[in-house]
C-alpha cells in the first residue's frame, strides 16, 4: 500500500489472474455506492436481525462516515464491492457485497486495518454472526465480552473483539 496515496497498488490477483480489487480513502462520491455495499451485505449475512435505521438514515449516514471517520473502499472496476470504516481504534464497519465473500477480499481489508492500527484494534459484531467470529478469530482477535445486546441500536446481542499485535 502506498501511504502517500492512501491507494493499495496491487496490480493483479493471483487466484484469478485477473486485476485485483483496488483499495482507496473513500471520497464523498463513493458514499452511495458503499451504502448499497453495507445495505446488501447486511441483509445477506444478518437475515434475523432487525435493522435499527431504514436504507435513507443508512445512506445519510455513510455520507457523514465518509467524511468522518476512516474510510476504505474495495473497487473492482468502477464497482464498489467492500468497505471498511476505522474510528481511532475501532474497526467500526467491515462489509463485502455477498458474492465477493470467500475470495479473500475481507483477508485484505482486515490486513489494511492492522497496518493502518498497527498499536491494535477493537471491534464489536452481533453473536448471530458465527461467520464473522470465525473470519476474526483467524486474524488473532480475541473475543473479550459479550453483551445482551441493551447498548447497541439493534437491541442484538454482541460480542467485542480485540486485536493486539
Amino acid at each position: 500500500m502506498d501511504t502517500d496515496t492512501d491507494t493499495d497498488t496491487d496490480t493483479s490477483d493471483a487466484r484469478t489472474g485477473g486485476p485485483a480489487v483496488l483499495l482507496r480513502r473513500a471520497l464523498p462520491a463513493d458514499a452511495p455506492a458503499l451504502a448499497e455495499v453495507w445495505l446488501r451485505s447486511f441483509a445477506a449475512a444478518l437475515p434475523t436481525v432487525r435493522r435499527a435505521h431504514g436504507d435513507e438514515a443508512v445512506r445519510a449516514w455513510f455520507a457523514h462516515l465518509v467524511t468522518g471517520c476512516e474510510t476504505w473502499g474495495a473497487f473492482d472496476g468502477e464497482r464498489a464491492v467492500g468497505l471498511l470504516v476505522l474510528d481511532g481504534d475501532e474497526l467500526e464497519q467491515l462489509y463485502l457485497a455477498p458474492d465477493r465473500r470467500g475470495q479473500g477480499l475481507g483477508d485484505r481489508l482486515v490486513t489494511l486495518a492492522k497496518e493502518r492500527r498497527p498499536a491494535g484494534l477493537v471491534l464489536w459484531t452481533f453473536q448471530v454472526n458465527t461467520p464473522a467470529h470465525r473470519f476474526y478469530e483467524r486474524h488473532g482477535f480475541t473475543e473479550t465480552e459479550r453483551t445482551d445486546g441493551t447498548r447497541n441500536e439493534e437491541r442484538e446481542p454482541d460480542v467485542r473483539y480485540v486485536w493486539t499485535p
